[in-house]
This record gives C-alpha cells, sequence and structure tokens, in this order.
C-alpha cells in the first residue's frame, strides 16, 4: 500500500492518517514502561482485542463492569496513535497498553525494565484474508484490490507496520526473557482455558476456578461480538465503512476459502525460506 496516504519511517511503512514521524520517534525515545505495565503487542490482525479483553477480564476477576463501559481502546490505548499515546501517559497505576510496533521502533525504556510484553503470532496467511478484509473496510487507505493483491503487498513488506516475518523474527529475539510471553492466536483458540492459565502465571495472577470461566465466557468471540465496548461499532464513519469488520470470524484456517493451491505452495515455500533458522514448533499451525 504504497500511495499518498502513507509514509516511511525508519524501513516501515505507516498510514498518514493515525501516526506521524514525530510520534513515532517520540514514543521510541521518550515513552516511559513502568515495571508494572504490560504490554499486548501484534503485527495487526493477529489477535490484538482478544488478548485484551482476557487481560482486561483477568485484571477484574471476570467481572464484565470494565469492558462493558470502556472502549478497548481506552482500556489498552495503542502507544503509537496520538491519541493513544496521549491516553497511556495520563494513566495511573499499572497500565494495560498495545502495540504494533515492530521492536526496533519500540520504546527504548522498555528494555530496561521489567515491564511484561505479550506477542502473539497467528498463522500468517490468516493474517493476510484478515487484513484484507479490514484494509477495505478502512477510509483512509488504499484499498486492495483483491486477497491476491493483498498477498503480493504482504510479501513485499508494503503495508501497515512492514514486514511480518521481521516483525516476528525479530520481536521472537526476546522469547527467552522473564518478562516476554509469546502466544499463537491458534493455542489460544484451541485451548483457551490453558493459554489463560498460561497468561495469569505470566502475569503473576492467581485466579480462582469460578473467576476463570468468567474471564472465558466473557472473552468468548459471541459475547466480545455483542459487547459494543469491544467490537469497534463505536467508531464512527470516518474511520469504518461498515460496522464490525474488527468481528468477522474469529477462526483459525479461513485462508483455505481464499488461497490457491499455488499460492498457498509460493507462501509456504517463502516461509521455509525465511524462517529456516527458527524452531518449527514456534509456528503451531498447519
Amino acid at each position: 500500500i504504497m500511495s499518498d496516504d502513507t509514509f516511511w519511517y525508519e524501513g516501515t511503512p505507516f498510514p498518514r492518517a493515525h501516526y506521524s514521524p514525530e510520534l513515532l520517534r517520540k514514543v521510541q525515545e521518550e515513552f516511559v514502561l513502568k515495571d508494572e505495565d504490560v504490554v499486548t503487542v501484534t503485527f495487526p490482525k493477529s489477535g490484538t482485542n482478544w488478548l485484551i479483553e482476557i487481560l482486561c477480564l483477568i485484571r477484574s476477576k471476570g467481572d464484565t463492569k470494565w469492558v462493558q463501559s470502556v472502549p478497548t481502546w481506552e482500556r489498552s490505548p495503542w502507544i503509537e496513535t496520538k491519541p493513544g499515546f496521549a491516553s497511556a501517559n495520563k494513566k495511573e497505576g499499572p497500565r494495560l497498553l498495545s502495540s504494533h510496533l515492530p521492536i526496533h521502533l519500540f520504546p527504548k525504556s522498555f528494555f530496561s525494565s521489567k515491564a511484561k510484553v505479550i506477542y502473539v503470532i497467528r498463522n500468517p496467511k490468516d493474517v493476510i484474508v484478515s487484513s484484507y478484509f479490514f484494509w477495505n473496510s478502512i477510509n483512509w487507505i488504499e484499498k486492495p484490490k483483491s486477497v491476491e493483491q493483498y498477498l503480493e503487498w504482504f510479501l513485499e513488506g508494503k503495508v501497515p507496520y512492514g514486514s511480518w516475518f521481521d516483525h516476528v523474527r525479530a520481536w521472537m529475539s526476546m522469547r527467552e526473557r522473564e518478562n516476554f510471553l509469546m502466544l499463537s492466536y491458534e493455542e489460544l483458540k484451541h485451548d483457551t482455558e490453558r493459554t489463560v492459565e498460561k497468561i495469569c502465571q505470566f502475569l503473576g495472577k492467581k485466579v480462582e476456578p469460578e473467576e476463570l470461566s468468567l474471564v472465558l465466557k466473557n472473552s468468548s468471540f459471541e459475547v466480545m461480538r455483542e459487547n459494543k465496548m469491544s467490537n469497534f461499532s463505536l467508531l464512527d464513519e470516518c474511520y469504518l465503512v461498515h460496522k464490525n469488520p474488527l468481528m468477522r470470524k474469529g477462526i483459525t484456517g479461513d485462508w483455505k476459502n481464499y488461497f490457491t493451491v499455488a499460492q498457498a505452495e509460493a507462501f509456504d515455500e517463502l516461509f521455509q525460506e525465511k524462517m529456516a533458522d527458527l524452531p518449527r514448533e514456534l509456528f503451531p499451525w498447519e
């Protein structure tokens, strides 16, 4: 997506509508992550909003008051957007924060702090399909004409936040650190309970069995899709062409409905090549 609605910053493309080089520089150099902060980090369309909902519900012990009265982007602001940066800086106490930034643009303060990052990866073929529908529902960026065209842009890294491969590789280099947890959308779908327990353990939070079942129930796709604080339907028309594009299907493997066999094979080959030196079990799909 390389039209006038995009600028490049340190090798990464960003939509002009909500980002600026000045702000990105500020986030990197000046934003202070505190030891008690928890940041959800993802490449876009990898399950960000789902994880935010889970984290909010863990914090409220499954009680839905907070998630049903405050929009996602205020509960866990995106630090690299103008409103998110302002909101994050005003928050007191332990913050939940969100970011799609590649590691080289992430706040430098993180690397000497005990702040916790949870990084979610998802099958990139599903990311491509989900992104195609997402960018098509947004008013402030060039729209891909087909999944095929978006696939091309994606492989060239010419999509917001750049190359998926670079993003994932660089963040994965943190995976041995105590304050870093890597999850996949697939394991979250496949065994939500076990994965939520893993998140609680990472956060040092003791969750009672009845609280856990409330967290699971209230972060389900069906419940989130009905919650206007979580389904992004509150955003006005200048953002979205139609309502609810963020809560489309919530499944894994949807790419099979859109990729040709040849595209899937070519993609897999490139994936092997680019990720060859990483352990296969880090990618729990297929």
